[in-house]
C-alpha cells in the first residue's frame, strides 16, 4: 500500500532548500549549482592514502567490537558519541568546510552510520529518500558518504536519481521481505522523478554529498571485495528534531543559538 508520509502525526516541511553561493570557502559555484540542480556532488577528495588506511583500521576495530556483541556489518550506528576516532572524522575540518558551503556556518551532526556490504552480500538498499525516515523539520540535512573502501559497480556502489530531490516527498511502500532491503521503505516509480540513475563510484578516502530528498539506493555486493561507506548527517542548527532525535548531536562548527540540540563532547575512550 502506497504511503505519502512516515510521520503523519508530525508537521514537517519536506522540500528542497537551495544552497547559495554567497560565501563559498571550498566548493566552486559550479559545484553548488550542480548540488542545487542534481541533488549531489561526487567525488570530493578528503583523505590521503595513509589517513584512509587509518580510517579502514578504525572500522575494522569497530566491526570486530560489534560482531562480538551479536551485531552485523550494518549495526555500527551512532557511535560518534562513544568512540573518539569516529568523532574525529565527523568533526574533520576538511569535511566540515565542504558542508559549510551547502548549509551555512552553524553545523550540527545529528547521526552517523556505517553501511558495510561484505563480499557476496545479497542485501540491497532500495530506492528511498532519507528525509522520509527522519522526524526533522525543515528538511535540510546533507549527508556525507565517505568511502572507507573503493566503491564501484561491481561491489554495490550507491546510485542516485539526479533531480529527484525537487519533487518533495515521493510515495513509498514498506519494503517486501524478498527485496532483502537493509532499510524498510521502497520508493514507488523512482525513475519517473529525474534523470537516469548515476552511479557514485569513489576511491577510498573520497566522499560525496547528497540532499535528504534525493532518491538513492544500491545493489547487492556480488564481488569478492568489501564495500564500506560511512554516512554522516549534518544540518544547520535551526533544524528541529522531534521524538528525541536531538539527543545525539555534535555542534561541529558555529553555534546552536536556539538550543535545538543536545551537544556531546569528544569521547575519552
Amino acid at each position: 500500500m502506497a504511503k505519502t508520509d512516515a510521520f503523519p502525526e508530525i508537521e514537517r516541511e519536506l522540500r528542497y532548500f537551495p544552497a547559495n553561493t554567497n560565501e563559498l570557502q571550498t566548493l566552486s559555484k559550479d559545484k553548488i549549482h550542480q548540488f542545487n540542480d542534481k541533488g549531489f556532488i561526487c567525488p570530493l577528495d578528503v583523505y590521503s592514502s595513509s589517513e584512509t588506511k587509518t580510517n579502514r583500521e578504525t572500522f575494522d576495530k569497530l566491526i570486530k567490537e560489534t560482531t562480538s556483541k551479536g551485531g552485523d556489518s550494518y549495526s555500527i550506528n551512532g557511535w560518534h558519541r562513544t568512540h573518539s576516532a569516529v568523532y574525529d572524522i565527523v568533526t574533520d575540518t576538511r569535511i566540515i568546510n565542504y558542508v559549510q558551503d551547502i548549509i551555512g556556518k552553524n553545523i550540527v551532526c545529528w547521526g552517523t552510520h556505517y553501511f558495510c556490504k561484505m563480499p557476496n552480500d545479497s542485501k540491497r538498499v532500495s530506492w528511498h529518500q532519507d528525509a522520509s525516515y527522519w522526524p526533522l523539520t525543515p528538511s535540510k540535512t546533507v549527508t556525507v558518504w565517505l568511502a572507507i573502501d573503493d566503491t564501484d559497480s561491481k561491489n554495490g556502489a550507491m546510485q542516485v536519481v539526479p533531480g529527484s530531490h525537487l519533487h518533495g516527498q515521493i510515495d513509498f511502500e514498506i519494503s517486501k521481505k524478498e527485496e532483502e532491503n537493509v532499510l524498510n521503505q521502497t520508493a514507488l516509480n523512482p525513475l519517473d522523478y529525474g534523470e537516469p540513475p548515476t552511479l557514485l563510484e569513489m576511491h577510498a578516502g573520497q566522499m560525496s554529498l547528497h540532499t535528504d530528498l534525493l532518491l538513492h539506493g544500491s545493489e547487492p555486493n556480488r564481488s569478492h571485495r568489501r564495500r564500506c561507506g560511512f554516512t554522516i548527517r549534518y544540518v544547520p542548527s535551526e533544524v528541529r528534531a522531534l521524538n528525541g532525535w536531538n539527543e545525539n548531536a555534535i555542534v561541529c562548527r558555529g553555534e546552536d543559538p536556539k538550543g535545538n540540540w543536545k551537544h556531546w563532547p569528544r569521547p575519552k575512550d
